[in-house]
């Protein structure tokens, strides 16, 4: 075991893990954290903490993971390589892990312009496969990225990264998805998914080059709300394609969530029976209050107990 946290053990056992993700408050005030993380207590083995998504301020991903493991939650920290250098990024990691913070979700973040602090300098010191290595040694060999130099204590952490399965070129996201296990990462969530033609067969290269025995890969999911709101980001967000199959069923619902959620639920079966798929990751913006919606209608509840 390499961190001891039960997201780790659920996909150690061969159990199909499920995670969902939080964002912080714009604030400093704990109370809507604590609120949203309830939702979610028991339908899900952890909770992922996003790091100033869209380069927009919210309460810092440690600080808000550390409240979690105050309430007996299990955080996935996301942690951005755009505002922090080797330095400061190392530092948090020590820092967090003496919270009892056990997963973390390395990634290179928004660039900055797409936020509320457009002005500000990005840093990019290091980028996500080279911060995945940094983690890995700082666990592995209890030295710190360069020098070799000990640190005093033990290091436990579950690393993990992300690729979106529909970005081109395809074989650059093969590529660096390979570099990512190499670099140490031990799970991968990926970006949603909608297209389950194009992702299944993507999954077939993934099993080709030998990728799905190598790392843990959880599945994104995140269900479609309004007719308006999918059409929009099939306009809009052409990195994460959604078929107008799917658009059509959801604009001519007589409850479009509600139809939303029943194609989640559709997919996330489907999921269940893919070779190589070892759990979903939940993504939707304030969409707490239907994660235990989905968790009982896909059977996935009660969460296993696990040692």
């Amino acid at each position: 075991m390499k961190s001891g946290s039960r997201l780790e053990r659920i996909l150690e056992q061969g159990l199909f893990a499920v995670t969902a993700e939080l964002n912080p408050p714009r604030g400093n005030d704990p109370g809507p954290l604590r609120k949203k993380a309830d939702l979610l207590k028991g339908s899900v083995d952890a909770i992922n903490i996003t790091d100033n998504p869209s380069a927009t301020v919210q309460m810092a991903s440690i600080a808000a993971g550390a409240l979690l493991v105050q309430m007996g939650l299990e955080p996935v920290i996301h942690v951005v390589t755009r505002d922090r250098n080797r330095i400061a990024l190392q530092s948090d990691l020590l820092g967090a892990t003496a919270l009892g913070i056990k997963n973390v979700l390395c990634l290179t973040g928004d660039h900055q312009r797409f936020g509320n602090q457009a002005e500000a300098k990005n840093v990019h010191d290091l980028d996500s496969i080279q911060l995945t290595d940094c983690l890995r040694i700082l666990r592995d060999r209890g030295t710190l990225l360069g020098g070799g130099e000990k640190i005093e204590g033990r290091v436990d952490l579950f690393i993990g990264g992300t690729i979106n399965p529909f970005a081109d070129p395809l074989e650059l996201q093969l590529i660096r998805l390979a570099k990512k296990i190499r670099a140490g990462a031990d799970f991968i969530q990926t970006e949603a998914i909608y297209d389950m033609d194009r992702f299944r067969e993507w999954m077939g290269m993934l099993r080709e080059r030998g990728l799905t025995q190598k790392v843990f890969l959880l599945a994104g999911v995140s269900p479609l709300r309004s007719g308006d709101r999918s059409s929009y980001l099939r306009k809009n967000l052409s990195a994460v394609p959604i078929p107008q199959a799917l658009i059509d069923r959801v604009t001519g619902a007589w409850d479009p969530e509600e139809e939303g959620i029943r194609i989640c639920v559709e997919q996330i079966q489907e999921l269940k029976e893919m070779e190589g798929i070892r759990g979903i990751h939940i993504m939707g913006v304030e969409y707490e209050p239907k994660v235990r919606q989905i968790m009982e209608m896909t059977g996935l509840l009660p969460r296993p107990n696990v040692t």
